[in-house]
């Protein structure tokens, strides 16, 4: 039976644009604060109640919109941004579809006032259920104030795919970072159940780089002046293009994306090209692994990059990729090589934070405490010389030539060596540590170099691997917990990820709304930095969620969970602690290589060194 075609009421067409506009309250705050912008406002407040999902209002002194134009602005497809292809091909306004407004109040209980120079009052107009009421008098000053409540309350199985209340927070904060870095000529506040989350004032137009010290002072106040201490400041012009901002030197890298902010024409975006050009930037000086951290502003003209990709306008596409590419990368690199640096970045950013935090919380106090040294005991040893005599079908392992296995502090002599070659085990037995990087182990072949972290590295993550597939990951409560400050979006995803993270052997508890304790982690990390390893799964965790971080993505994790695990260059292990891990290499599987496919180990037979020194010759 064949349906007969129609066309959808407009309520309909509009909810439908909103799942892909409005995903979640941040999408409408972006979108809103766009607006404002391109209204030319110089001062916008936000106040949220429930994550934005109760309530979500913004109110700018912009040129605000005429009486007659209120219901108008309600309409899809109604805008004041472009009026031909031409336009379009070029777009230098924030905003340009006419899609946003019109499903916003499609799926909420939308309230428009504004008030233009010129008239005596301001006017608003309301919706429910795409119905318009007619204009009536406000007390709106000059601007515009959009008031959205009670989010996707009548689409219900949409509304079930918002998070919680903190997560969405969250997110709305962190559009409202990016926002407000793109702009810092202009003031914004942020409010959150009534409580001032960020106060963020428009700086004063004294100074002929008023635009710069500007720049530098709101990134201090959004990213903290670690970020500002260990940064290049990045300045090119070549042709129509200008590439500038702050980019943190390697020293600063961190385990997330989360420091990265790349803005094309005022406008944040996340592009393939721009991405790529900025990794091979950092790539001969940044472990693959850390990600780079900056925030850097390309200035192009709009007819060259096309923002009208996808709704969200959060991917542009370059008309001519390849140069952009180039110029971004060579920017970028020539910065990073340039070890004189003091004075610029650095040091104006020093001078632009001497000056009380805008943050509230960024000020509290809170400790962190390295953790115990790698389980590596005479103990272990001493098991994991019985697991390889069993395996050898020799006993000799309990017991070294009629003597006890050395302890921790007993130092390394010829007694400790087995009498004779045959006696000796694959990955022989330590003789020294060489810098505080390399054991050197005697075989019956030779010489065994060994590098510590990277066969520690495999060890642990093998081990890993084996707990999680048996669901057993064994849990060392801290005798101190390790106290962090962490950003909401991570305070949210502890919130809401108490099982996974349970699973993976961390117990972390939320001490304020800026502040994560790690009261328990898996006993094999115990050689990691708490912060460090905990920072990681919560990324993970954020970024994929619990069931992809459980299952696809799982090996990953726990490759960089072993990375932070394993014992770390500079430490001194005693011969005990040698020997146990090279016994620990025998035992698994591909020790050979390390987490990323570098070799643990090298061998120089007893040939090989004669050769060297021509014995025999």
């Amino acid at each position: 039976m064949s349906s007969s075609i129609r066309v959808l009421p407009d309520l309909l067409i509009n909810q439908i644009a909103a799942g892909e506009v409005i995903e979640r309250p941040a999408a409408a705050l972006k979108e809103l604060l766009e607006n404002s912008l391109d209204a030319g406002a110089t001062d916008i407040s936000v106040q949220l109640e429930n994550g934005g999902i109760k309530l979500l209002r913004v109110r700018d002194n912009g040129r605000g919109i005429a009486k007659d134009q209120l219901a108008l602005a309600l309409m899809r497809h109604a805008t004041s941004k472009i009026t031909s292809l031409d336009d379009l091909q070029s777009v230098a306004s924030m905003g340009f579809r006419g899609e946003a407004l019109a499903s916003m109040a499609a799926v909420a209980q939308l309230t428009l006032s504004s008030r233009t120079a010129d008239e005596a009052h301001g006017w608003k107009v309301e919706t429910l259920d795409g119905r318009l009421n007619e204009a009536a008098p406000s007390s709106q000053p000059p601007g515009t104030t959009v008031e959205i409540r009670e989010l996707y309350f009548n689409t219900p199985a949409r509304r079930k795919f918002l998070k919680s209340d903190a997560t969405e927070f969250a997110h709305c904060e962190e559009a409202f970072k990016r926002i407000a870095l793109s702009r810092p000529d202009v003031g914004f506040s942020l409010q959150h159940n009534g409580r001032t989350v960020w106060q963020l004032a428009s700086p004063p137009r004294l100074l002929d780089e008023w635009q710069r010290d500007a720049a530098l002072k709101r990134v201090a106040a959004l990213l903290g002046d670690e970020f500002g201490n260990a940064a290049v400041a990045v300045t090119r012009q070549a042709a129509n293009l200008t590439l500038h901002g702050l980019a943190a030197l390697p020293a600063y890298s961190r385990s997330t994306r989360d420091a990265q902010y790349f803005f094309v024409n005022g406008r944040f975006v996340r592009d393939k090209v721009a991405s790529h050009a900025l990794r091979q930037a950092y790539q001969d000086i940044l472990h693959h692994q850390r990600h780079p951290a900056f925030v850097l502003f390309l200035e192009i003209p709009p007819e060259q990059v096309d923002v009208n990709v996808h709704p969200a306008k959060s991917e542009v596409r370059f008309r001519e990729s390849q140069g952009i590419h180039q110029f971004i990368f060579h920017t970028l690199q020539q910065a990073l090589a340039t070890p004189e640096f003091s004075g610029s970045a650095s040091t104006e950013f020093a001078e632009s934070t001497n000056k009380p935090d805008s943050d509230p919380h960024r000020n509290a106090a809170f400790a962190n405490f390295q953790q115990q040294k790698i389980p590596l005991n005479a103990a272990q040893l001493n098991a994991s010389y019985q697991v390889w005599a069993a395996q050898a079908g020799s006993s000799e392992w309990k017991v070294v030539s009629g003597k006890p296995a050395p302890t921790d502090n007993s130092p390394l002599t010829t007694d400790h060596l087995p009498l004779t070659s045959h006696d000796s085990p694959p990955m022989g037995f330590a003789l020294a540590q060489l810098s505080g990087v390399y054991i050197l182990a005697q075989n019956e072949q030779g010489l065994i170099v060994v590098d510590m972290h990277a066969a520690h590295e495999r060890i642990v993550y093998e081990k890993l691997k084996t707990s999680m597939d048996a669901e057993q990951i064994a849990t060392q409560p801290l005798l101190i917990p390790v106290c962090f400050q962490a950003d909401t979006l991570d305070v949210a995803t502890v919130e809401a990820e108490q099982g996974a993270l349970n699973r993976l052997g961390f117990d972390i508890a939320p001490l304020s709304p800026t502040t994560l304790a790690v009261r328990a982690m898996p006993v094999l990390l115990k050689q990691a930095q708490a912060e460090v390893a905990a920072r990681e799964v919560l990324h993970e965790l954020r970024e994929y969620g619990a069931s992809r971080t459980l299952t696809e993505r799982r090996n990953e994790l726990l490759a960089s969970l072993a990375c932070h695990g394993a014992v770390r260059a500079n430490r001194i292990l005693s011969v005990t602690e040698m020997n146990a891990l090279l016994r620990e290499m025998e035992q698994t599987e591909r020790s050979d290589q390390c987490n990323h496919g570098r070799p643990t180990w090298f061998a120089l037979t007893m040939k090989d060194l004669d050769k060297m020194f021509m014995r025999g010759q």
